[in-house]
């Protein structure tokens, strides 16, 4: 039998107090400094923290930092971008060594995460330019996760079709979604954008669905919306159901939830397939590389997640009907093997 770290862990659970203590070091040697000791401190600064996708990124960001025994403080700025920038600083008054930065305005963060790197401390940022070479840019690849929805929109709905779009300018995922759209167009002259809309004022879906019904008023031919964020496509489906336009309409969008899937299986639902790596998954990646950062190993400068294309068929056909058939169903979907070090212990294995 071969005797992996894990399995060690797994016996040194089953064993009295003294052996525990015996094997302790043991474990902890395999791990690099810092990790190899306890109170290593980091802290996740968040900007957006609304709906389905953010919970699952912020349990993925714990899962990996209890999985490697650090001290995990979560700052939230509910959207303000001022605030996001004075929290990167109370995160350096704290002392920690690292810092995850997720979402924000490149413009309110690029100096606040000079500040952190002047200070000593680590950064990766989730989702936000903050334009230096020294941090660590983690991504979904949106421009695939935009191409892998709008292919699909092609395929269902062919080259010519008039278009709603919803878009936010300034937040670096969607702006890279928003480059494929623009290629998109470019390569298929017959697709018609006939609006553009967007907020992400909360709640973002209810704040979306009030102009997506004034949008499908005055543009009732739309056949395809392009929403890439979920709670944008939630917004754009209340619209439609609430126009009875659910037969006449697809939603193509980007990420996933369980509710996103509920929706998405509902019977004659106008929400056609959607984009998406795992949240969990992201938020694991992102401490993983601030954890090499921390180790002195480089995670590259973008630590890209591969996304997966969920069609509604699929989560028909193969009876998912929540993000956990969703990883047992679609493999590809639970685990990415990025940004993992044959030391970084891995919160998913059994």
């Amino acid at each position: 039998m071969t005797i992996t770290r894990r399995l060690l862990g797994k016996l040194a659970l089953g064993l009295a107090g003294a052996t525990m203590l015996m094997q302790a070091p043991a474990l902890a040697a395999d791990k690099p400094a810092p990790f190899d000791k306890p109170g290593v401190k980091i802290a996740l600064v968040r900007y957006l923290s609304t709906g389905d996708f953010f919970q699952a990124y912020l349990s993925g960001v714990e899962a990996q930092s209890k999985a490697l025994g650090v001290d995990l403080r979560v700052l939230d700025s509910r959207q303000d971008a001022a605030l996001q920038a004075d929290m990167v600083d109370q995160a350096i008054a704290l002392g920690v060594q690292g810092i995850i930065i997720q979402h924000g305005l490149t413009e309110s963060m690029k100096e606040a995460a000079q500040r952190a790197v002047d200070a000593g401390i680590k950064v990766v940022a989730f989702d936000v330019n903050v334009e230096n070479p020294k941090i660590p840019q983690i991504e979904q690849s949106d421009r695939d996760l935009a191409r892998l929805a709008l292919e699909q929109a092609v395929k269902d709905n062919g080259e010519s079709w008039k278009a709603g779009y919803v878009y936010v300018a300034g937040i670096a995922p969607l702006d890279r979604r928003n480059e494929t759209w623009v290629d998109v167009k470019k390569k298929h002259s017959g697709i018609n954008e006939v609006a553009m809309f967007g907020t992400l004022d909360n709640p973002i879906a209810n704040s979306v669905a009030n102009q997506a019904r004034s949008v499908l008023s005055a543009h009732p031919d739309i056949k395809v919306m392009f929403a890439p964020y979920d709670e944008f496509a939630k917004g754009v489906k209340i619209a439609v159901d609430e126009a009875g336009m659910n037969k006449d309409i697809k939603i193509y969008s980007a990420d996933i939830s369980t509710s996103d899937i509920a929706a998405m299986r509902e019977t004659d639902s106008a929400w056609a397939a959607t984009a998406a790596t795992n949240p969990a998954v992201v938020g694991q990646v992102s401490v993983r590389a601030l954890a090499q950062l921390l180790a002195g190993e480089d995670p590259g400068h973008n630590v890209i997640v591969p996304p997966t294309l969920i069609t509604q068929k699929e989560l028909i056909d193969k009876d998912i009907k929540n993000m956990e058939d969703l990883s047992v169903k679609l493999p590809q979907f639970a685990h990415a093997d990025v940004a993992m070090p044959a030391w970084m212990p891995n919160p998913n294995a059994k």
